[in-house]
Order: structure tokens, then C-alpha cells, then sequence
């Protein structure tokens, strides 16, 4: 039987282009610039095999992330597994405000709540050497990637803890950030493409998706140092009640950021 040629693979798959070659690289361990140079390769049985059992998969919905086992994250290369959330680009808006906010040399204690496949943690861990990250989730299964991906990256300036948020953390840290669930029960979206496969826990939060929000925000005065600060990451619709939490719970200087698409996703501030 006559195999296509890579050129002809990526057209059969059904899938947009970028997904396409991505996976059909993640298959045949090379990267999209070997694909471009080679499109008139002709593939193997077992190459073509491997590929469209991937594509079938993403076609269904499941993300491409999960199906590669990696993600690209603020620079870094993030091993992925269905335990974790796919970080997204949207999140890189709250390692940026944790950076402006961190000087260069800073040896501050920092507090990453919710940190999943660590890719905020670690992105500040990466920035800021001399700070110190300590990053929690309540998933023992989250927090082996999240480990994992620190010993591979080779961070010795981060610690894991499992719990609930402020379980079983410290009240000396200069800086709170997360990106927690802020997804309502119930919003179509958790029908769409790829969040269906997602763990619901990191995903969903009661009260119209703001509990989670409430609670970090709430307790976050217990666990910083005078003049500390918070940023965290919230909804797309989300951005005036948080700020109003962010000010009754004593939070001054209050600052929003928008990501890439122009969206407010960040909200912070410092206490007085």
C-alpha cells in the first residue's frame, strides 16, 4: 500500500495546520521545520499509523498538549499529563505582574497557590534565582508533575506542599499569586474543545466560579509580610468583583492586567 508523503499527511489529517504539525513532529520525533524541508518525504506504515491515531484523538477533542505530553510555557518546555491543566499564554500575564513586582535580585518568599503543572512557579523560580517559591496543590498527582518538571529544569529554589490553598504554608511570603479555578458549574465552556478532558477541580468553583477567588483573597493577609502582595488570575467577566475583593480585604493600589487578547486577567494589589 502506497503511504502519503508528509505534505499529503498533514492535508488528510482534518486538522488546522498548527495542530497538524505539531503532531505529526511529536510522531516522528523531529520539529515543524524538518516537516517544512520534508514535505515530499514519503512516510512509513507505522509513521502514518502513529499520526492518524493522534489526529483522531485531537479531533475528538482531546488537547494537543496532553496527546504530545508538553507544553511551551513563558520559555519553558512543561512535561504535561491529564492530571494537570494546559497552561495557557493568558496565564504568562500573571508571571509578568509577579515579575515587575519582583526586583531582579530579590530573596523574597513567594506563594503559588494552585500551582498544577508548576508552569507559574517555576517561570518565576527561572527569573527570579534568588527568590524562594513555594508552590502548593491539594492533587498529589499534580504536584509529581509539577516536581518533575523542576528536577528537569534543574530549580533548586522551589518546594512543594500539598494541600488546600494556605494548608499547611508559612506567613512570612512577600508575594501571593495563583491562577485558580474561576470557571462557574455549569458554563458552556466546559463543553468545548479540550476543557471537557481537563481536570474539573482546577477548573470549577462554586458561587458563579468566584469561591476559590474569595478564599485565596480572604486569607491572604495571614500569610504575607507588611507590604506584601497578591496577583491572581480570574475570568473574562470576573475582573470588578475581584478588584472589590481585593479592597475589602484591605488590599491597596489595586491594578488590572489585560493578556495578549486584550482581556482583563489579572488583578492585584499591595497591602497598606
Amino acid at each position: 500500500m502506497i503511504t502519503p508523503t508528509v505534505g499529503q499527511a498533514l492535508l488528510q489529517s482534518g486538522l488546522i495546520p498548527l495542530d497538524a504539525q505539531v503532531l505529526l513532529a511529536h510522531a516522528l520525533r523531529t520539529d515543524r521545520s524538518w516537516l517544512v524541508a520534508h514535505r515530499d518525504d514519503m512516510l512509513s506504515r507505522a509513521e502514518v499509523d502513529i499520526f492518524f491515531a493522534l489526529a483522531k484523538r485531537r479531533r475528538s477533542g482531546e488537547p494537543v498538549a496532553y496527546l504530545t505530553g508538553t507544553r511551551e510555557f513563558f520559555g519553558l518546555r512543561l512535561t504535561i499529563t491529564p492530571a494537570v491543566l494546559v497552561p495557557r499564554h493568558e496565564t504568562e500575564t500573571l508571571v509578568e505582574v509577579a515579575l515587575e513586582w519582583l526586583a531582579a535580585d530579590s530573596d523574597a518568599r513567594v506563594l503559588d497557590l494552585g500551582t498544577g503543572s508548576g508552569a507559574v512557579a517555576l517561570a518565576i523560580a527561572q527569573k527570579r534565582p534568588r527568590a524562594r517559591v513555594v508552590a502548593t496543590d491539594v492533587s498529589a498527582e499534580a504536584l509529581a508533575v509539577a516536581r518533575d518538571n523542576a528536577r528537569r529544569m534543574a530549580l533548586p529554589n522551589v518546594e512543594f506542599v500539598q494541600g488546600s490553598w494556605y494548608d499547611g504554608v508559612g506567613n512570612d511570603f512577600a508575594m501571593i499569586v495563583s491562577n485558580p479555578p474561576y470557571v462557574a458549574p455549569g458554563d458552556p465552556h466546559l463543553r468545548e474543545d479540550g476543557l471537557r478532558y481537563e481536570p474539573s477541580q482546577a477548573l470549577v468553583a462554586d458561587e458563579g466560579g468566584l469561591a476559590a477567588l474569595r478564599e485565596i483573597i480572604g486569607g491572604a493577609r495571614a500569610h504575607l509580610v507588611s507590604g506584601g502582595c497578591i496577583a491572581v488570575e480570574h475570568g473574562f467577566d470576573q475582573s470588578s468583583e475581584v478588584q472589590g475583593m481585593l479592597r475589602d480585604a484591605g488590599f491597596a493600589d489595586v491594578v488590572v492586567r489585560r493578556d495578549l487578547a486584550g482581556i482583563a486577567r489579572v488583578a492585584g494589589g499591595r497591602l497598606g
